[in-house]
């Protein structure tokens, strides 16, 4: 008589189990990935972040270096293309880019030539270097007390950037008080 072996209960795995296990494999995979995207969505963010503060604050140190009243400085982009940041202090109040309460207006359509450039960032930063985006920048004098101390207002964003989502990178405002 040939002895029949008797399957246990706990002898292997089901494939209840099995399925089981993949599909709490495949939730976490997924979850795993939402956080990749946004953690890569949230990088490309701040990098665009960084070049507007960067921008807005060699604009800020050309203003206040060369703030003597009648100045001008020039600054070149990565395309070749010479901007020229008019320093010259207002015999008016004010004078540059228009304001929307403290921060630069980007709706006005053109604003006063020294007061705004289109700064393009290439990689590497050559004439022929992949483009990497254009910068809108734009800056504001006014007169603050007497005539010798000024609010220069300085914005900067990325142009043509798709605005309304979650990862979208907001205008940079800088505000310093200068003078000559």
């Amino acid at each position: 008589m040939p002895k029949c072996k008797v399957m246990r209960s706990e002898a292997g795995i089901t494939m209840i189990e099995t399925l089981l296990a993949a599909s709490i494999l495949v939730i976490g995979s997924l979850g795993m990935i939402g956080l990749i995207v946004g953690s890569i969505a949230s990088n490309n963010r701040n990098k665009i972040d960084s070049t507007q503060t960067m921008l807005a604050e060699a604009i800020l140190e050309q203003v206040n270096s060369t703030f003597n009243g009648n100045g001008t400085s020039a600054l070149v982009d990565c395309g070749g293309t010479t901007w020229t940041v008019d320093t010259t202090i207002p015999s008016i109040q004010s004078v540059g880019a228009q304001l929307s309460g403290a921060s630069i207006d980007f709706s006005q359509t053109s604003p006063p030539a020294g007061y705004f450039m289109n700064y393009v960032v290439r990689t590497p930063c050559t004439s022929t270097g992949a483009i990497q985006g254009t910068y809108d920048v734009r800056w504001h004098l006014e007169q603050v007390v007497g005539r010798d101390t000024y609010l220069l207002t300085v914005g900067a964003k990325l142009k043509n950037h798709g605005e309304g989502n979650i990862f979208f990178s907001l205008p940079v405002t800088l505000r310093v008080m200068s003078g000559s």
